[in-house]
């Protein structure tokens, strides 16, 4: 399949704004305490913007906000938040204007469990998504995976708050809690006061991609986050940075000796760039 343009709308500058004068922008403050994916992606966005021909001044929102909120404040146009990242489904990219990159090299969709400590255990045996199904997911409501998993007819428990699935798993309510492989181990550490453990198993597998989304009115930034991605994809900063936050991570949770469950995504959209092989990650011996 040949590579089809991500972008085709003119630049519409802001009033007043020049090449060369910084234009504020926000990203959303996330509810996690400490969120695994914004010291890449922030670093990413930072990188890319530097490389746009636009200069930004990049900043966090003051309030805290999960995915919904902060793309509603995006598509209304508030002011209040620019740019988010989030996984991408039909709905998101009829909602916002994507970059069509997936900075996370589609690890978004790649699935590794955290279970209780007292059950290390609980998914040795799962060869099947009947098997599976057996047991309760904890995921966000407002999370594609959860559209996703209840699609494959896996058994869901659904939470308003981030926080709150890690206490309904330790309280034995949820019985796994699918994370993404950039999270899984650095939200194990941040909540290493609960009695929680890393299956080391099963991984679950389904496409899906990680982008940029800004609002529909501004189809400049989105050209100019664009642009710089494309130029770092072409320079190897791209895949330095990449490399040098996640790099040792399917080693470290030996995604090739665990057993791959595969999930179809009836969500995922048909301009999803699967067939540039270079912008997926694919491990060793898989």
């Amino acid at each position: 399949m040949q590579r089809r343009p991500l972008l085709k709308l003119a630049a519409l500058w802001p009033l007043g704004a020049a090449a060369g004068t910084p234009l504020p922008l926000v990203y959303p403050r996330h509810q996690a305490l400490d969120d695994p994916q914004q010291g890449y992606v922030t670093a990413l966005l930072q990188m890319a913007l530097a490389r746009s021909g636009q200069a930004y001044s990049l900043r966090r929102s003051e309030l805290r906000m999960v995915q919904t909120r902060a793309m509603q404040e995006i598509a209304m146009a508030s002011g209040s938040v620019d740019v988010v990242w989030a996984m991408t489904s039909r709905a998101r990219e009829t909602q916002l204007l994507p970059v069509r990159i997936p900075i996370d090299r589609g690890l978004i969709g790649w699935r590794v469990a955290l279970i209780h400590a007292r059950q290390p255990l609980l998914l040795r045996g799962v060869r099947s998504i009947a098997a599976l199904a057996r047991l309760s997911a904890g995921q966000m409501r407002d999370w594609p995976d959860s559209a996703i998993l209840q699609a494959n007819g896996l058994r869901l428990d659904t939470s308003s708050t981030y926080e709150g699935l890690f206490q309904q798993l330790a309280a034995g309510r949820i019985d796994y809690f699918p994370r993404s492989v950039i999270e899984a181990q650095s939200e194990l550490a941040s909540h290493a006061q609960l009695p929680l453990a890393l299956d080391t198993h099963l991984v679950i597998r389904y496409p899906a991609a990680l982008y940029f989304f800004v609002g529909k009115h501004r189809p400049e930034l989105a050209r100019h986050i664009e642009t710089g991605l494309e130029t770092m994809l072409a320079d190897g900063s791209f895949a330095q940075l990449f490399q040098r936050h996640f790099g040792r991570l399917a080693e470290a949770l030996q995604l090739s000796r665990r057993y791959v469950l595969e999930l179809a995504n009836p969500d995922l959209p048909e301009e999803t760039p699967l067939a540039r092989k270079a912008l997926w990650y694919r491990p060793k011996h898989y």
